[in-house]
């Protein structure tokens, strides 16, 4: 099932107003393998803020998906490694050196592009954005780890 904007716009807002720490405990009790990778030594190279974001992401993305009536089996490890190296592979591809026109080669094709399309929107600093914090070599490791999470959850 494609997965809109106005479905994550709603996740967005139910989540403002929701405890964070019992979603994300709900989360953990039905995903523990992308709670832990999310956790994970993987993303050392992150500040405190942007592993939090990445979080944060990774539970908009779920509920998202979930609130889409598909039914989302616990993930494997194996196939969350395996979405990330393809992944990983595609990026090393790219050329081009601004991170937007980094990303565009995932759009192409892809069946969810507004999940895709939010991923990039909440990794990528306006002049009036408040997620400023987020370091240049941080970008890119968030974006392949929720492009993995996209994949891996709407297949």
């Amino acid at each position: 099932m494609f997965i809109s904007e106005d479905m994550i716009d709603a996740v967005v807002l139910k989540l403002e107003t929701a405890d964070f720490e019992q979603e994300v405990a709900i989360f953990g009790e039905k995903q523990p393998v992308l709670l832990g990778y999310v956790l994970s030594e993987d993303f050392e190279l992150l500040t405190n803020e942007e592993r939090e974001w990445l979080l944060y992401l990774v539970l908009v993305l779920y509920q998202a998906i979930e609130s889409g009536d598909k039914k989302i089996d616990p993930l494997s490890k194996n196939d969350l490694e395996a979405a990330e190296e393809v992944n990983w592979a595609r990026l090393e591809t790219v050329t081009a050196k601004h991170f937007r026109d980094r990303m565009t080669p995932f759009f192409e094709g892809y069946p969810q592009e507004d999940l895709l399309a939010f991923v990039e929107d909440s990794l990528t600093e306006d002049e009036e954005d408040t997620e400023n914090f987020l370091t240049k070599e941080g970008r890119e490791p968030m974006f392949v780890a929720l492009k993995s999470v996209i994949d891996v959850l709407t297949t």
